[in-house]
This record gives C-alpha cells, structure tokens and sequence, in this order.
C-alpha cells in the first residue's frame, strides 16, 4: 500500500538514470470498481507540464522515485481521455459525498494499491486526520499517532472507498465513475437535503441541478432550511424553478414561494398549470404558522352514502404520487365532512358494507386558522395519522399529515432550545466547535477576564490603587453566574407559559418572586463572606500580636476591598432580576413579530449588563463615592 502524498513530489528517472522531473499529479480510469492509475503527470524544466502513459513507461516505483523503462528521447507525450481525471487536481482537498455514509467529506489524501510491480489502483480517500497529518509530513503523523496510541486513543484511518465516492467540483457528466456506484440520484431526498445543506454555498447549486426534476423537488421539500431553497430557486432559470414548483406537494411549494420576493414568485406561479397555481395560491391566502398554511389538498373523500367497493374503486383511479393515503373521508351532500374510515376497516370489510358504517361519525377536526403548534400536538394527542381541515361550515378543506406535524414540533422544539440557550451538539469535525462552545457555555469566564481589567483599571484612576480593584473583582463571577440565572428564569417563563395563558404570572409578580430570590441567594452569600472575613481578620490580629505579621494594616485593606466586591456582586444580582420583566417582553414582543431569539445571546446581554453594574458599583464603592 502506498498514499498519493508519499509519492508527490518524487523524482522521475528515465532508465539512464537521467532526471526529467518530479510527480505532480496521477491520472486515473474512472470506469472501473478499482480505477487503475493510466497517466503519470510530470512536472519537467522550468515547471513543465508533461503527462506519459502510466502502463508504457513507468517501470518501478515507491515512496523515494520513479523509475521508467526507457530513455527520455523515447519518451511519448499523451493526454486525458474522456473517462480519465487527475487525482490531485480532481479529489486531493476537495469535497465529495460519500454515498454510504450519506455525508459530505474532505479528502485528505488517496490510498493506492499496487497489484503487479509497475500497476497501481485507486482504493479510496482518505477523509480523516491521519490523512491530514501525513500531507503536511509522514513523521508528524508516525509521532502523533504513537502518541495517541500510547494514550490509548490511536487514531484510525478513515477510508473511503472509490465506488462510494461522488465527485462535485468537476462537470463530470460523460464519466462513468463505478460500475457499482452509487449516485446522487439514487439517494433518499432526505440524505441529498442533508448533503447539499453541508456542502460549500458555491457548490450546492452545481449539486443541485445534477437532478432531476422529480428528485430536485423532493429533495427541495426536505430542506430544513427554507432561505436554502429560496436561494436554490432563485438560482435556477424560471422554466426550471416553475417545473420544479410544480412536481411538489402544494404545502412545501407555498412555503417554499413566500419565502422568494414577490416578483420571482408572481412570475413562477405564472407560468405553472392552473391548478397547480390555484392550489398553491389558496395555501398561500393563509397566515404563516397556521394549520392552513400547512395542510394538503391531496385527500380521498367519498359520498357518505357509498360502499367499501367505492372507496376502493376511488383509491385505485388515484394517480401516481398522489400523497399517501391514511384515511378515506365521507362527506354530504354539501361537501361537509361526516366520518373517517381507515385503510384498515376497508381491507378487512366486505365490498357491499356501507361505508358509514364503519365510520368515525365525529371526527376530530381543525380550522384553517389554528396555530400549527396545536394541531401538531392534538394530532399526537390523539394518535392520528392525519388530521382533516374544515371551514365554520364544516367543509373538508384539507388534510394536516402526520409527518408535517412531526416537522412543527421539531421546529418548535429546535426554536425552544435556541431560545433556552442549548443548540445542537456540536461535532468533533466543525471547525471552531471547541472554541464555539467554551465561548456560549462559559462566557463569564471571559466577561470576568474583562471585569478584572476593567475594575483595576477604575479604582486606579478613581483611588490611584490598581490591587483593590483587582482583589473586588474576585466577587465578579458570583454577579454573573445569577445574572445568567435570570436570564434562564425569564426564558423557562416564556417557554411554560402563553401571555394570554390564565395561570400565567404577571409581570409584577413574576419580578417580585425573581427579586425575593436573589436577596436570598444574595444575602446567603454575604453572610458566608461576612464570616469568612471575620475569621481571617481574627487570624491576621492574632499572628501579627505575636509578631508574626508586619503589614496588618495592608492585609485588613485587602479584606476590605474584597468585601466591597461581594457587596457590589449583591447589588448587581438584585438589580438583574429587578430588570427580569423586559427581558420577558423581549422575548414576546419577538415572539409575535415572528423574529427568533437566541437564548444564548440574551444570557450574554445579561452577563454583559451585570459586568457593566458591577464595575460601576465596585469602583465608587472603593472610591467612597457610594455606602
């Protein structure tokens, strides 16, 4: 076995042993399981490009040189063909999907395999650290991973084999890549939503059109992110995005439509069929977040007078497509919904049994207008598949499915853990992560580095003493922690509890409740201090009596100032949960504007604002300014 990295850069020697150039690239057969390596890329005199058949010239091989089999003068110079490409320019530290592990990967480096003395085959990528590492020097990746092994955590390779692998930098349209590989086109939409969303921004597009039409539509509708697929549309030509429109479930194409600026969307809804723009325009006449926004109109309803052998008949002219069916509705006359039968009522009846009969005769309904949220959790509630929509009169409208009301609560969930301060895990592989997450989790770490500062800057120009400002500070973090309590009481308050609800607190209580704690809280810890304070003076006036301790007196005024900043954290803790109530009407008043909220960065603001008080407190208390 041997890496591409082992053999870039190595020198190339005709069979005289004359030097014509160093390895700067390997050509590869992309039609096979294995490719063979076909081309050697030599980099000649004066940074030549030259490109020599692998299978005619090169006679051995390793990890030093290249030998060829022939004199320089013999040598011929050849070109890629059509199913060929160059592993460094095409896959060395670029992106690719792989299509087993439904994910998007950077290649770090290629495994190859020699299989006869002079024949190479491309195995895989190799995707992970031990790639990186040997990239940048084979000595640094022998001592990091002995390291690690002698820790007992031995990093392993992470290979990727070729007939896994997609290629997205490169129009590879004419190249047949695996005989047993597997395309993007062959993945559940689920998993290309899932790749396109973690690809480069430059490349989703280039991605995306390798569809078709059909799949560019499902896999479209199982974008989490909705600004992600306005951005695909727009990127598309009009025809393209109209056509696209079309082939989705009239819910996700509305969704997807008012997120686009009213132009495209005129003009996209223009050029589709009828009644597809008449379906998606009625979805769109209704408010976001609501049960009509979401519901479809692709439903089996038959005349509450008509027989299993009907409902049969109706689901057997249905046409491919067609959203999946839980329920059959019966209705009257009027259109006015009067029963469900399940798919399971119907199998197991014979064909002449009335329908109405077997019927749910009052089933559990919505209105267009209700908050989606709610018919979410009714249809968990009750452990419905789907959900019916009907108007004040009782005309069947729409379905709610079951799998779109699985999406409201993930959004509602995801929202209520943005709100609460707790995002998604972070992954070993996100670049930044670690530092991402000490910077949410333990931001007053580093509000206390900056209060430390900050205060002995104060109290040497207010007192002209740079230490008592410091020793205040100690007290900082005891602010900031039950400033970040605050912000978590103000938050669990939204999350529990609807403004409109009737057991929900006002807002004087609920300041008077948080205000009752923090003098608590607060008045425990000056107690503690208190104590610890006066044990320490009776142990420096003891020391000094027996002349052990010369400076008492500098010592009692580091006590002091220490006390001060306990004082001071005290005060800012009461003065957060005072100023409680307007982070909750933040929090509402974003909450009806439809803007979302970090919980994160409103904890950050409180700390921040904490740190502020705290300084201002601490400094003038030092300063005498203030009792």
């Amino acid at each position: 076995m041997i890496y591409l990295s082992q053999l870039l850069g190595n020198p190339v020697y005709d069979s005289d042993g004359e030097r014509i150039g160093r390895v700067s690239d390997l050509g590869i057969a992309t039609g096979e399981v294995f490719p063979r390596v076909t081309a050697l890329a030599v980099e000649g005199p004066g940074r030549t490009p030259l490109m020599i058949s692998w299978r005619k010239y090169v006679d051995d091989f390793d990890e030093d040189e290249v030998s060829l089999k022939v004199v320089a003068t013999d040598i011929r110079f050849s070109y890629l063909q059509p199913d060929e490409v160059l592993i460094v320019r095409d896959l060395l530290n670029k992106q690719i999907v792989d299509t087993r592990g439904m994910r998007v990967v950077r290649v770090n480096d290629l495994k190859l395999s020699d299989t006869s003395s002079a024949q190479l085959r491309l195995l895989g990528a190799e995707v992970g650290s031990r790639g990186l590492l040997r990239s940048i020097s084979p000595a640094l990746e022998t001592v990091v991973c002995r390291a690690a092994r002698a820790l007992g955590h031995p990093i392993q390779e992470r290979i990727i084999a070729w007939n896994y692998m997609d290629l997205l930098e490169r129009d590879l349209s004419n190249v047949k890549l695996s005989v047993s590989h597997k395309t993007l086109d062959e993945l559940h939409p689920a998993d290309i939503a899932d790749i396109i969303e973690r690809l480069d921004p430059r490349l989703r597009g280039q991605v995306f059109a390798q569809l078709d039409e059909e799949m560019a539509a499902d896999a479209m509708a199982e974008l989490d992110d909705d600004e992600l697929a306005a951005t695909l549309v727009s990127g598309m030509e009009d025809a393209a995005a109209s056509r696209v429109l079309s082939e989705m479930d009239p819910d996700d194409a509305a969704e997807l439509v008012s997120e686009l600026d009213y132009e495209r969307a005129e003009k996209l809804l223009s050029l589709m069929g009828v009644n597809d723009r008449a379906a998606i325009s009625q979805l769109l006449g209704y408010r976001e977040d609501t049960a009509g926004r979401i519901m479809t109109q692709e439903f089996v309803a038959i005349d509450e007078r008509g027989t299993v052998a009907d409902a049969v008949a109706a689901l057997k002219a249905l046409e491919e497509g067609f959203e999946s069916v839980r329920y059959v509705y019966l209705v009257d006359d009027e259109k006015r919904i009067s029963g469900v039968v399940t798919l399971l009522e119907l199998l197991t009846s014979e064909p002449e049994t009335p329908l109405a009969t077997l019927a749910t005769s009052e089933p559990i309904t919505a209105s267009p207008e209700d908050d989606q949220e709610d018919v979410a959790e009714n249809i968990a509630k009750y452990n419905l598949l789907a959900m019916p929509v009907v108007d004040d009169e009782g005309h069947l409208l729409g379905i709610v499915t079951v799998d779109d009301a699985l999406e409201v609560l993930q959004e509602e969930h995801e929202e209520d853990l943005q709100i609460a301060g707790s995002g998604a895990s972070v992954s070993s592989d996100d670049r930044g992560g670690l530092l991402s997450q000490m910077l949410t989790s333990e931001m007053w770490c580093f509000l206390w580095a900056a209060g430390i500062a900050a205060c002995s800057l104060m109290s040497g120009a207010l007192v002209g003493d740079y230490l008592t400002g410091l020793v205040a500070s100690v007290a900082l973090p005891v602010a900031l922690h039950l400033a970040d309590g605050m912000a978590r009481y103000a938050i669990n308050s939204y999350l529990e509890y609807d403004e409109e609800d009737e057991d929900a607190p006002t807002l004087l209580g609920f300041a008077l409740k948080g205000v009752a704690v923090s003098v608590v809280i607060s008045a425990v810890v000056l107690l503690v201090m208190t104590g610890v304070t006066n044990a320490i003076d009776a142990s420096v006036a003891s020391h000094a009596s027996a002349g052990m301790i010369e400076q008492e007196g500098a010592i009692g005024e580091l006590m002091t100032s220490l006390t001060t900043g306990f004082k001071a954290a005290a005060v800012t803790a009461v003065f957060s949960f005072v100023t409680a109530p307007a982070y909750l009407v933040t929090l509402r008043r974003r909450d009806k504007a439809g803007a979302d909220t970090s919980g994160v960065a409103l904890r950050m603001v409180a700390q921040g604002v904490a740190l502020v008080v705290f300084v201002a407190l601490a400094s003038l208390m030092l300063a005498g300014l203030v009792g």
